[in-house]
């Protein structure tokens, strides 16, 4: 039998699969991030299997043990306190190790906080990148924000309600006045997406937040191609021999630079032209 990952809800307790639930009766083991959590949601629905801890600081020692009872024939659920384990939360040492180990895995479709809080941003859906939780250490969260800065596309994160404000701090200062929505208290009473740019809620975390966040930041303005590069480069192809239109073409496809600006370039006549004439580079019309 095998290692099943459900997905557990993010707020509503009403948020779980059938199909979860049947799996979750009919386990021979439950694998928790935390097991009182877990408990409100078993006895919420009746369910009373037995129940073991796996959490970020016990999961590698306790894979050996929850595959030993999958070799052995057995079904064991993996849950997280919210949403699918693995993402963002314990179980992926888990789940790893069982696929390494050639043992059967599924994993069943069901609650994320993720897809509520793209859609309810208003924000463009596709294509977008998940990070999840940014690092806590502020250096290595600044390098990963900065390798992140020219991403085109819209970007998901997750956030703690008391790092929120550090967070956004350093969001607000590499990233400048980029568009972006909280989205909080997903599926719960008090669900809310606050939009703005990233200065603004700072701001508005400044005065706490409570519950789990979703993040989501545009992506990067396209950046216009810088004019004095493609220029020089356009000049040096010139002088080294090569048609205009080869020209043309190889900066058209690096830049974007249309046909018809690089070859006014090339073949500017008068002082009063816009583009400044090369001289002595004897072009080729290819």
């Amino acid at each position: 039998m095998p290692l099943i990952v459900v997905p557990t809800p993010i707020g509503n307790m009403e948020d779980m699969t059938l199909r979860g639930l049947r799996v979750l009766r009919e386990a021979q083991v439950i694998a928790c991030e935390d097991t009182r959590r877990t408990l409100q949601l078993l006895n919420f629905h009746g369910i009373r299997t037995p129940m073991v801890s796996c959490h970020e600081h016990n999961e590698r020692s306790r894979a050996r043990e929850l595959l030993g009872r999958v070799r052995r024939g057995e079904t064991v659920a993996l849950v997280s306190d919210a949403g699918t384990p693995g993402l963002s939360d314990p179980g992926a040492f888990l789940l790893s190790a069982a696929l390494a180990a050639g043992l059967p895995v599924d994993v069943l479709p069901g609650a994320t906080a993720l897809v509520p809080g793209l859609l309810l941003s208003g924000l463009p859906p596709q294509p977008f990148t998940f990070y999840g939780f940014l690092p806590e250490g502020g250096s290595d969260r600044r390098r990963a924000l900065e390798a992140l800065k020219t991403h085109p596309w819209t970007l998901v994160f997750y956030l703690s309600p008391h790092k929120a404000e550090r967070h956004l701090e350093d969001l607000a200062s590499l990233w400048g006045d980029r568009a972006a929505v909280l989205v909080r208290e997903i599926s719960k009473i008090h669900q809310e997406a606050v939009a703005g740019t990233l200065p603004e809620l700072l701001e508005r975390a400044r005065g706490g937040f409570r519950g789990e966040l979703v993040l989501v930041v545009s992506g990067a303005p396209d950046s216009p191609p810088d004019d004095e590069m493609w220029r020089r480069e356009a000049r040096t192809m010139a002088q080294g021999g090569h048609p205009w239109r080869d020209i043309a073409k190889e900066l058209g496809e690096r830049y974007g630079i249309p046909k018809n600006r690089v070859k006014a370039l090339l073949f500017a006549e008068d002082e009063g032209a816009e583009e400044e004439e090369i001289p002595g580079q004897g072009l080729a019309n290819g």
